[in-house]
């Protein structure tokens, strides 16, 4: 029985045990709160004794702290993610939910070679590995690419050696347990000052007046730097395109002439005057109905044409002059 209280004990020790989160600068980190609860009412995380960023549940409301890690906070459930980590971040957060509470630790490496990690042989450098948010007392120190410890947090190359070259950790332990950050340093050989003469002669000629085209020895003369080849093509080119541009000019000439003399044998074609048809007089319109009642009125005679006005005088002459004949004849008898 003693047994089974001293595990429960102990689990659930471990289980409120708080976590530790290594990142670095300009990097995002997670802090999980660790109480896990399908509801809850109000989570609130705090930094030292600031609370960062608050959530009510009932309402939904999310409260931040307008200090320097308040605006970069943001609650994913009741886990805490913090974005674009400062140096300054490092330290203790507590996550507390409906009054129980939890405490993580941050914390922020940096590692850096100055002036950069690729160094020559002879150089001078300087490697730094800060930690922040350990404990008062903490060792950080360096491990040599050969597996020596240097015992420090800065450690000073004067001069680079060959053998300074490769992987260097950053070594610090939290609660009894050992954490590493790399750091890869390289280390170049000087190049001979002879090897460098060599390369300089075989990249830039050895002479005083140098043009981008040198002519070449027993070759044909060059004239702006083009052969006499280039300007042949040039010449038949030239000649070839001011061809094409006179024919251009000559089609467009025969084709106006052609629509010239198409338009003259058209109007030769036409009418001088326009035709002349005979026309008709015709009444205009019908004469009206005559209404019921009253009496029906004559028709208008319609006018007579000069052709049948000259036959109708000629024929009432001749009745006219047929008894006068006759009259003439019966005297003679």
């Amino acid at each position: 029985m003693r047994t089974v209280l001293w595990l429960s004990f102990v689990l659930s020790a471990l289980s409120a045990a708080g976590e530790v989160v290594l990142t670095k600068p300009g990097q995002n980190a997670r802090l999980n709160c660790g109480i896990n609860k399908n509801s809850f009412d109000r989570v609130t995380w705090y930094y030292g004794h600031t609370a960062i960023i608050r959530f009510f549940g009932r309402s939904g409301a999310v409260i931040k702290d307008k200090g320097n890690i308040g605006p970069r906070t943001t609650l994913r459930g009741e886990n805490l993610e913090i974005s674009r980590v400062k140096e300054g971040d490092a330290g203790a957060y507590v996550c507390e939910v409906d009054g129980k509470r939890i405490t993580h630790t941050l914390l922020v490496v940096s590692v850096s070679a100055n002036p950069s990690a690729d160094l020559k042989l002879g150089d001078q450098a300087t490697l730094q590995c800060r930690v922040g948010g350990l404990n008062p007392g903490t060792t950080v120190q360096w491990q040599r690419p050969d597996g020596s410890k240097t015992g420090s947090a800065e450690v000073p190359l004067k001069p680079v050696a060959l053998s300074d070259g490769g992987r260097w950790e950053c070594v610090f332990t939290y609660d009894s347990v050992t954490y590493k950050e790399n750091l890869s340093i390289t280390v170049k050989e000087p190049v001979p000052e002879t090897a460098q003469t060599t390369t300089k002669k075989t990249l830039v000629p050895d002479c005083v007046e140098c043009t981008s085209a040198p002519p070449t020895e027993n070759g044909p003369p060059q004239l702006l730097g083009l052969s006499w080849w280039m300007w042949a093509a040039i010449g038949v080119g030239s000649v070839v395109v001011f061809l094409l541009v006179v024919l251009v000019i000559v089609l467009c000439m025969r084709i106006r002439r052609k629509k010239r003399k198409y338009q003259r044998r058209q109007n030769g074609h036409q009418p001088l005057s326009p035709r002349q048809y005979c026309q008709c007089n015709r009444p205009t319109a019908a004469a009206a109905k005559p209404q019921q009642g009253r009496r029906r009125e004559k028709p208008l005679a319609l006018p007579r044409q000069p052709l049948l006005m000259e036959s109708h005088e000629s024929q009432m002459e001749e009745r006219r002059g047929r008894p006068e004949r006759k009259r003439k004849e019966l005297e003679r008898v």
